[in-house]
């Protein structure tokens, strides 16, 4: 694929209960920047979304959140970042972020990670967008979410090749070369649209 010059990353607005995940979320942060990759976030303070931001910023890089202006009343905003933007809603904030992104990895976190992380699997699979969507799988952590997809596959609600849009990794240098091979594979998404 083209360069990345800007990668999305979804994750919690908590630290979690395992290391794991404050290393990793450093670990990808330095990469970024040593990379030249931008970073836009969700815009917090918080958690690992904080933890990746200051990473990114430590190492000389670029972090732009993107916040609304419900979250920024709680006073929950990076105040340090290359660029803040407030947007009205989280629906615009989830629009704006995906246009100013080449990518989007998960990393852990809970409804809003995941909500946003399958919104840009949705729209990869009716090719309202071509971008990899990916998730770093620390320590297990997105492995029920595997399951489910398997299982969607299985019950014949989820096309396999469309099963295969979210890309899987453990290290963030081996998702990298993931993303970098990445090729969309159209597919029709409904399956027994000739059954009705």
């Amino acid at each position: 694929m083209a360069d990345l010059k800007r990668i999305c990353v979804y994750c919690g607005s908590s630290t979690g209960s395992r290391p794991e995940y404050r290393k990793t979320a450093e670990e990808l942060g330095c990469y970024l920047a040593t990379n030249n990759i931008g970073l836009v976030f969700g815009g917090s303070d918080l958690g690992l979304m904080g933890m990746l931001a200051d990473s990114v910023l430590a190492a000389g890089g670029e972090a732009i959140g993107v916040i609304p202006e419900a979250l920024m009343a709680r006073e929950i905003a990076h105040t340090g970042l290359t660029e803040l933007r407030v947007v009205g809603t989280m629906h615009a904030r989830k629009a704006l972020m995906s246009e100013l992104s080449d990518a989007f990895i998960a990393l852990p976190g809970g409804y809003g990670t995941m909500e946003e992380l399958i919104e840009m699997l949705t729209w990869s699979q009716l090719g309202i967008h071509k971008k990899p969507c990916a998730v770093l799988n620390i320590h297990g952590y997105f492995d029920g979410l595997m399951e489910f997809l398997d299982h969607a596959v299985e019950e014949g609600f989820l096309r396999s090749e469309n099963r295969g849009l979210l890309l899987v990794d453990t290290t963030v240098e081996s998702l990298f070369r993931r993303i970098r091979s990445f090729s969309p594979v159209m597919v029709e998404k409904w399956i027994g649209r000739e059954i009705r």
